[in-house]
């Protein structure tokens, strides 16, 4: 199964997206897996889709769903086709309310359901809207124009309640279930390491919440991620500090406090590790793009 492995740097890269036409692409797509969701839009021709043990051919309108770990495969039926794609780590779909129900764990679940097929019709997406939103995720990412990732982050999450929606209308039973363990734990900690970023996080720690020894917690997070669990901690506490330093005049002190680093002089030396400029330096560069505006 590994050889059929297709990687994604999820850490620098959460979201992929993109277009496959006939001009483009001549060949099937060769069977294999990942560890992110896919959707898959047709937006023209004929496509034989394999999933698992699923298989159908889909036309205009139509949508596919791979779910992480599912080996899938795609092959034109017809001379001319196009087709949109959208890969993402669910995990990173997070809402603060703590009455919503989590995307990833109610994803979860319809994975283990064997009554929902992973291919939905375009009768039951009915109409446009579903499509404009899959158009719209693919155009925001390919120009990454200012705001692009609040736009996608939305996107997203709209067309997977769209699914939900469909799914539960048609008798699927669909709940969140408790917090996972093991292999199924590791796949949501991302999740975890996000809401908990302002607090200390230890990888001894998160692998004691993923009911693993800390070996193969590592070496599962780093296949996964493409990272250790240090570097992704860092990422995400950078990432939290540049929106800090977009959106307020919040201080270094403050901005340090709030996004888990020790003091200010370690925010800078990571944020430097990961942006190649000073949060300062940052800051004055984004002023300075602003007044050019």
């Amino acid at each position: 199964m590994a050889r059929l492995f297709e990687n994604i740097d999820t850490l620098s890269t959460p979201y992929e997206a993109f277009w496959v036409d006939s001009r483009n692409q001549n060949t099937p797509t060769r069977p294999h897996w990942h560890y992110y969701i896919e959707l898959i839009y047709v937006e023209g021709g004929e496509l034989s889709v394999e999933c698992d043990n699923h298989r159908a051919i889909l036309h205009r309108g139509d949508c596919a769903v791979f779910h992480p770990k599912q080996i899938h495969t795609i092959t034109p039926m017809s001379a001319d086709y196009r087709y949109g794609v959208l890969k993402f780590d669910v995990s990173r779909l997070n809402i603060s309310s703590l009455y919503t129900p989590k995307l990833r764990v109610l994803m979860d679940d319809v994975r283990t359901n064997r009554d929902i097929s992973p291919f939905v019709s375009a009768e039951l997406l009915q109409g446009g809207t579903f499509r404009q939103t899959f158009a719209a995720c693919i155009s925001e990412l390919e120009a990454r124009n200012y705001g692009y990732d609040l736009v996608v982050h939305a996107g997203l999450c709209s067309l997977l309640v769209t699914l939900l929606r469909i799914w539960r209308a048609g008798g699927a039973t669909i709940t969140a279930k408790g917090s996972p363990s093991g292999e199924a734990a590791i796949d949501s900690i991302t999740e975890y390491i996000d809401e908990h970023a302002n607090e200390p996080l230890r990888a001894q720690a998160l692998a004691d919440r993923c009911g693993m020894s800390y070996s193969y917690f590592a070496r599962s997070f780093k296949q996964r991620y493409g990272r250790s669990c240090k570097e992704y901690i860092e990422f995400i506490r950078v990432s939290k500090a540049e929106d800090l330093l977009l959106f307020t005049d919040y201080d270094l002190n403050y901005i340090s406090q709030e996004t888990g680093f020790s003091d200010c002089s370690h925010l800078i030396k990571i944020f430097k590790k990961w942006k190649d400029v000073t949060p300062k330096q940052y800051r004055l560069r984004i002023a300075e793009g602003s007044e050019r505006e």
